[in-house]
């Protein structure tokens, strides 16, 4: 039989494995489902969400312009939002109800989410998307709170449900999951910036691993966030390879600092600044004042003075960090976290190091640590790290700052954007700021509210992302029955796409295959990870599965944020890779059988491959074929004859849902 191989990519190689021409056939065939051929479509019934459309030739130009503009308020991707309506049928996609602008009359009975986003949509004249389908809700939920797709017995059976209360069930037991514990292991390993080494220290393997597994007890425990940042700020470590939080204040270490160590409180304090509260522009400050820098980001940065920046470095002026020694060759070492009361508040009296010469200020040779944002001082014997911890979890930025970070995560931008850029003087309406500056959140009285709702709850994590997943505006469906415009993004007016994180992507792929990817992070480690989500750190694994998830910028913890932009390489690893291509194939058997043989297996005869399709849609894109979709697809499987053809066009379906657009997508 005549071979086929298609288009090239960089490296020579084929971009899809060879197949007879009957392959080819269906290769064609599945360009119109994975939406590769837009042209082709029936555009009333398969629209497709602009954010999507990075990922499509005619997405190369807005690619270019796909980033967050740190000094801009706007939200980058507003321009984009304002094509997009839907990726699947409205007729799969939109419970019936029709328009909801009548909640926003009774106000007084929806929960702190839904009273101010229906009011201010109300107040804007903006009708909101219509609830989002059972078979989008299962696959959103699962996918952000534990980076997953869920599995096809559990879409049926959460679809089938009559129980009025099963979406927040549904949350409930997507809290709870080991999954759940994962994922947000590795959110709060991107946020505390946990890595084997960054551009100024190293903490090895052992230290890296030690704090992942304090993220990780910390999350499995519900421990409230309140006491993660106290632990984190003030704890004494006498060995970061076994005491796991004492590595976050290791990560403000600063080669090249005075002898003094001000190099190092400053980055400690910009650290607890940016983490903390949402202000990088702390960092700014601990330079120079605030003005002639600071006059166009920040209406509390143009105010800010350098003394200030000092005051909050003072606070780890009394800390020290010693390193010991385990082995010369190779240099290895952990760290000490101690604090030594004999040392002298922050002194200014340096002419070298990583920033400008700290000279006295009058008659200020010391200064004391005094929180920036209140003026506050520790109390007379109070351990200056405690003290800070105590005035920073009490400042509600700090609650605002948490909420804020994870609604980006679950809602596709902050309210307050870019997230750790907030204004201090740009919070409050009742205090507005001066001419020419607008408030900072969109919506700032709710994210006020949702910030004391949380430290009322304790600073409870699970009981914030379940107040958010469970309200109206975490169920608008992603598209859109009206004229959409780009201000209607930062109202919250429909629920914003987001591409997959190549964690997610990965491990879906493997979950619906059934075939594992072990990774081993040491040579003969007798237990290698199943779970990408799992991985300590980015920068692992090497291989082929590092350089399948870095093509979708997973980031570095350092120099390198995490990102969701679309990419050629994301594109050329979902049709091309191995760890993609052999999750295709009919292989192995029993228990050990991957998903196309267990497919072969159940759907045995042509009079079943409606059947078949059925199952491999909803166990890898959690819902339904589209009647085009399924057209096309039994026309392509109709074509195998033979037990080896049907197999071929198994694999070749298969291939085609996990190039899908909507698979990589999350809406």
């Amino acid at each position: 039989m005549e071979d086929w191989v298609g288009p090239m990519n960089s490296q020579n190689r084929p971009l899809r494995k060879p197949y007879s021409l009957a392959g080819a056939a269906l290769f064609a065939a599945a360009v119109i489902v994975t939406n590769i051929a837009p042209a082709q479509q029936d555009d009333a019934e398969l629209p497709q969400h602009a954010e999507c459309a990075l990922f499509t030739e005619k997405g190369a130009a807005m690619r270019r312009h796909a980033t967050l503009d740190s000094t801009r308020e706007a939200y980058s991707r507003s321009a984009i939002t304002a094509q997009v309506t839907s990726l699947l049928s409205t007729a799969n996609r939109v419970v019936p109800g029709g328009s909801r602008t009548d909640i926003a009359q009774q106000l007084d009975q929806l929960g702190t989410i839904d009273a101010h986003i229906f009011k201010t949509l109300a107040d804007a004249g903006v009708t909101p998307a219509a609830r989002t389908s059972d078979y989008e809700f299962i696959r959103r939920a699962t996918l952000d709170l534990t980076g997953r797709v869920p599995k096809p017995d559990a879409v049926a059976a959460f679809v089938a449900n009559p129980d009025a209360a099963k979406r927040a069930k549904l949350v409930d037991a997507l809290l709870a999951s080991p999954e759940f514990t994962d994922k947000w292991t590795m959110f709060f390993g991107d946020l505390f910036r946990n890595s084997t080494r960054n551009t100024q220290v190293v903490r090895y393997p052992e230290g890296r691993n030690a704090f992942h597994a304090w993220i990780k007890q910390s999350i499995a425990e519900n421990k409230s966030y309140d006491k993660m940042a106290t632990e984190l700020i003030a704890s004494d470590s006498p060995n970061t390879w076994e005491q796991g939080e004492g590595n976050w204040i290791v990560g403000g270490f600063v080669t090249g600092s005075p002898r003094g160590g001000q190099d190092i409180f400053d980055q400690q304090a910009a650290n607890v600044a940016e983490t903390f509260l949402g202000n990088a522009h702390v960092n700014c400050v601990l330079c120079h004042d605030g003005r002639r820098h600071l006059d166009t980001l920040s209406v509390w940065g143009k105010q800010a003075t350098r003394l200030e920046g000092y005051g909050m470095a003072a606070f780890f002026a009394k800390t020290n960090m010693t390193r010991r020694t385990v082995s010369q060759q190779p240099l290895r070492y952990y760290w000490t976290i101690t604090d030594n009361t004999r040392l002298p508040d922050y002194p200014l009296n340096t002419t070298t190091g990583n920033r400008p010469e700290r000279k006295a200020i009058g008659s200020i040779t010391n200064v004391k640590p005094t929180y920036p944002f209140t003026g506050e001082q520790p109390a007379s014997g109070e351990d200056y790290r405690a003290a800070l911890a105590r005035m920073l979890v009490k400042d509600i930025q700090f609650s605002r700052t948490i909420v804020n970070y994870l609604w980006k995560e679950m809602f596709g931008r902050g309210i307050v954007e870019p997230v750790n850029q907030f204004d201090p003087m740009r919070l409050d309406p009742a205090a507005p700021p001066p001419e020419g500056w607008s408030i900072q959140p969109t919506h700032p009285a709710l994210l006020d509210e949702l910030a004391r709702d949380f430290m009322d709850n304790g600073y409870d994590l699970r009981w914030l992302m379940k107040a958010m997943a469970t309200s109206e505006a975490y169920q608008f469906s992603s598209s859109y029955a009206g004229n959409w415009k780009p201000e209607y993004e930062k109202l919250f007016a429909r629920k914003l796409v987001r591409r997959l994180w190549g964690e997610e992507v990965l491990d879906s792929i493997v979950q619906i295959s059934n075939l594992p990817n072990r990774m081993n992070l040491f040579r003969d480690d007798p237990n290698p990870l199943l779970w990408a989500m799992q991985l300590p750190e980015p920068a692992l694994p090497g291989g082929n599965t590092g350089s399948f998830l870095d093509s979708f910028m997973r980031g570095n913890r350092d120099t390198e944020e995490r990102r969701a932009d679309g990419s050629v390489p994301q594109t050329l690893n979902l049709m091309n890779d191995t760890l993609v291509l052999q999750r295709t194939r009919a292989s192995g058997t029993g228990a050990t059988a991957s998903f196309a043989r267990q497919l072969l297996i159940r759907h045995a005869q042509a009079s079943q491959n409606q059947a078949l399709i059925s199952e491999m849609f909803l166990t890898v894109l959690s819902r339904p074929a589209t009647d085009a979709e399924m057209n096309t697809a039994l026309t392509a499987l109709a074509s195998g004859t033979t037990a080896a053809q049907r197999q071929q066009k198994v694999e070749d379906l298969l291939w085609a849902l996990f190039n899908k657009v909507d698979f990589v997508f999350n809406y």
